[in-house]
């Protein structure tokens, strides 16, 4: 056999290995960035009356601008945010993150600005406050600064809207102080422009204290479609740059969800249509385009989309999307349409209510969408991206803000991750079978079972984490890590358990003492809620407390608004200051006693009132043997307020955790807590072993689901690229919904409740000396936790080291505040006056 020199064997290797990374290697146009079609100093600039250009909206919970550009082949020429206002101290980070973002990219800022407080609050200190927020975040920032100050001002949907006067002042403010703040910020103008305005029957009383004469154009005594929709809302040619207008491809209506294609010439006469009708059906002549931006010389800036739902039926996504920018397109390029400066696609996706419709905006989600929308808008004469210098210029004393980042896992890595998953799970399956592992399990006989206590433990842990909500270590396990589940679900659901366990073995012997005791106990909790209501309230009117915390909330877009809603505040204690007043205005004390106002943090405390209140029928029927009917009967509830979506009381608990949707959880937990012995000798026989581990697998299953979401937490997070993003959205929105409960995150309450009970069973000895010692004094006095972190929450929201998102320094607080309550439960602090 011939043998090769040592050289020659190297050579031949380095050749080998040569050719394998050419082989391997992405193509060159892969690995470049992509060619910019237009350098940065042929781009015309936003004062350039010829100057047009394309912007997105994007979710930036879920994706970023660099994604954007990378699917689109280019960045935007301006990236949309909501921005409430106050602002908030979340949201002081997230607009520091979306300033880095978007100066990456070379482009523009467009803000939109959702008040949440009323209009007539925001004066000249609160504008003034505003303005130096705004500009804290954008330090450096090198483009235009676009504010679309409270758009769809003339609609009732929103809370800032049909009030004109206190409309028009409040941007005048805004306006003022922003231009004092900013280098030359463009403030937009934004109405809606449905035809059917005032949205209402005719009347004499405006509401919200509006005089007629401000809505009533006309003059003929009434406020009807003969008024303009417009005019009473115009701020002034003084104060607005340019205006703005939504115009999409929405043939929904009131009825079922059906993709659509759009009609010839929707977009254009969209445009150009008239804003108030008359009382004849008639157009009207209050022409939008013509008469704020042909007549006064406005720049327009058109937000659109086309109205698409996976599994809706009717005509394909891309059939419907691309009728729709080939028509924006071929409109804006128009001589006629010259005045259009700005288009705006909404590159996001949405749940719309009631009925839970998913909604997919968005162009560039798949390459066989994003090709044919790039060559489209190619055509059109709009600017893309890059137009300003990329980066932030430095600021000396303030340190470039940094967007949240992470750690995605793709293709086989990812795949190699979740199998490693698995079978870890596999071995703890099989060592929880040896008959040693007997020595670590279990084997109390109290009626208290410490293992309940130890699961309300960590899901009270996982309540304070995600309420405090500043960014730590710790939401990398709270948020969604275990399973498409939050602390919430599993505490309604453990609740409802311990109700079982206690009351169960009662119920048909001492059915009196049953109803007392859960009757005393419903009393307590509502008198609680009243008690910590009131006292937030007082904190708040202390001046040197900021209460915003706990007594506004900005939506994050998961509620029953949709994510449409994203960045929306609103006001807990709107009204409240008439407890101060004599007399108290009519129908404050009623909205007081039923809890329609309070901490968001807190609300949840009228579901199990009223849980509490009625627990005793469903122990009886259980007791006598009609498990089916009450189950039954929840479910058939369940799915009644999941599609009617009814809303049975008017507390505030009723928007984050609707009554007939929540009370699965709670009656589900009960008739477990009830059947608990039977339920445990069911699962030990060899037979229904093998149901068990099925659960323990989907439970995993639902986990790795979870880790496969395009969410990232903070710089530690990690994400596994196992499915589509597309896909996973879809299925999120669809089968997981938090709000409503969709019937997967039901499903996975259930799989990891039994996951971890059984992990606890099994394993109980090492997790106790562990763990244990912390969470079961928790789980014992999860009331009494409660109540003591809303006032921690309003404590850390005054606390201005903390505003700046440092991750570290964020985590030895959480460190912190666990460690305080769980001291003060050991110690029993206040244990006398506050309840447990």
């Amino acid at each position: 056999m011939p043998t090769f020199p040592l050289v020659a064997r190297q050579r031949a290797l380095a050749v080998f290995v040569m050719l394998l990374v050419m082989f391997l290697m992405p193509t060159g146009q892969a690995w470049a960035s992509t060619p910019t079609r237009n350098p940065v100093q042929q781009q015309p600039s936003v004062d350039d009356p010829g100057a047009r250009f394309f912007g997105a909206l994007l979710n930036w919970d879920k994706d970023s601008a660099a994604d954007y550009s990378q699917r689109l082949g280019a960045p935007a020429a301006l990236y949309g945010q909501n921005v409430s206002m106050p602002v908030d101290d979340g949201g002081r980070e997230y607009l520091r993150g979306y300033f880095s973002q978007v100066a990456d990219q070379g482009s523009h800022a467009l803000l939109t600005v959702r008040p949440g407080i009323e209009l007539k609050d925001i004066n000249d200190d609160v504008a003034a406050t505003f303005a130096r927020q705004i500009t804290t975040a954008a330090a450096g920032f090198r483009g235009k600064v676009f504010v679309r100050f409270a758009p769809e001002m003339n609609a009732p949907w929103v809370s800032w809207g049909q009030e004109p006067e206190a409309y028009r002042a409040a941007f005048d403010k805004v306006a003022a102080s922003l231009r004092a703040a900013l280098p030359d910020p463009v403030m937009v103008w934004s109405p809606t422009a449905e035809k059917d305005y005032p949205f209402q029957l005719a009347t004499s009383t405006p509401g919200k204290g509006v005089p007629l004469a401000s809505v009533d154009t006309s003059g003929n005594g009434v406020w009807d479609q003969d008024d303009s929709a417009f005019e009473p809302y115009y701020p002034g040619d003084d104060v607005v740059d340019w205006v703005g207008l939504s115009v999409y491809h929405d043939s929904t209506g009131a009825g079922a969800a059906r993709n659509t294609l759009p009609a010839a010439g929707e977009f254009n006469d969209a445009l150009h249509a008239s804003g108030g009708g008359t009382s004849s059906g008639d157009a009207g002549t209050d022409n939008f385009y013509s008469s704020y931006v042909q007549a006064r010389g406005k720049p327009l800036l058109v937000e659109t989309g086309a109205f698409f739902s996976p599994g809706a039926g009717g005509a394909a996504e891309l059939d419907v999307k691309e009728t729709w920018w080939h028509q924006v397109f071929a409109s804006v390029a128009e001589p006629g349409n010259g005045a259009v400066r700005a288009v705006v696609w909404n590159e996001t996706t949405d749940v719309r209510q009631p009925g839970g419709v998913p909604i997919d905006w968005r162009a560039t989600a798949e390459p066989s969408l994003a090709d044919p929308f790039r060559t489209s808008l190619d055509t059109s004469g709009l600017t893309i991206g890059p137009v300003t210098e990329k980066g932030l210029d430095n600021v000396p004393g303030l340190e470039a803000p940094q967007p949240k980042s992470g750690t995605v896992i793709q293709g086989w890595a990812a795949w190699a991750s979740a199998g490693s998953v698995l079978i870890a799970v596999a071995a703890l399956w099989m060592l929880s079978s040896r008959s040693f592992a007997g020595k670590w399990s279990y084997t109390g006989t109290d009626k208290r079972d410490a293992r309940i206590d130890m699961l309300r433990g960590l899901a009270i842990v996982f309540v304070v984490v995600n309420h405090v909500g500043i960014n730590s270590v710790f939401q990398l396990l709270s948020q969604e890590t275990l399973g498409v589940v939050s602390g919430a679900e599993l505490f309604v659901m453990l609740s409802g358990v311990v109700l079982g366990m206690v009351y169960g073995p009662r119920i048909a012997t001492d059915l009196g003492d049953v109803v007392d005791g859960t009757t005393k106990r419903a009393w307590k909790l509502y008198f609680t809620a009243l008690a910590v209501v009131l006292i937030v309230y007082g904190l708040s009117l202390l001046p040197f407390i900021n209460a915003a915390a706990v007594t506004t909330f900005t939506d994050q877009g998961t509620g029953g608004a949709g994510r449409a809603a994203a960045g929306t505040t609103y006001d807990l204690y709107a009204g409240m200051e008439g407890l101060l007043q004599f007399p108290v205005p009519e129908g404050l004390i009623p909205a007081l006693l039923l809890l329609q106002v309070g901490p968001w943090q807190f609300n949840i405390m009228g579901l199990y009132v009223v849980l509490l209140l009625i627990s005793p029928l469903i122990l009886v029927a259980l007791s006598r043997g009609f498990t089916w009917l009450v189950l039954t009967l929840s479910v058939v509830l369940y799915v009644a307020g999941s599609i009617f979506r009814f809303r049975l009381l008017p507390s505030q608990f009723e928007d984050s955790f609707p009554l007939l949707v929540w009370q699965l959880l709670f009656v589900v937990g009960m008739t477990a807590g009830f059947y608990r012995r039977r339920i445990i000798e069911w699962f030990a026989h060899p037979r229904q072993r093998l149901l068990l581990g099925a659960c323990i697998f989907l439970a995993v299953a639902c986990a790795v689901f979870s880790w496969s979401g395009p969410y990232l937490t903070n710089q530690l997070d990690i994400r596994l690229a196992l499915i589509p993003e597309t896909t996973f959205r879809y299925v999120y929105d669809t089968f997981f919904s938090r709000t409503y409960l969709g019937p997967g995150r039901v499903l996975n309450v259930f799989l990891i409740t039994i996951a971890l009970y059984a992990l606890l069973s099994a394993f109980w000895k090492p997790l106790s000396r562990a763990v244990g010692w912390f969470f079961i004094p928790l789980g014992q006095a999860t009331l009494y936790v409660f109540i003591m972190h809303v006032f921690f929450i309003v404590a850390i929201a005054n606390i201005p080291a903390l505003r700046d998102g440092n991750l570290w320094l964020n985590t030895a607080v959480y460190v912190a505040l666990l460690a305080a309550l769980w001291v003060m439960v050991k110690t029993k602090f206040l244990f006398r006056m506050v309840p447990r």
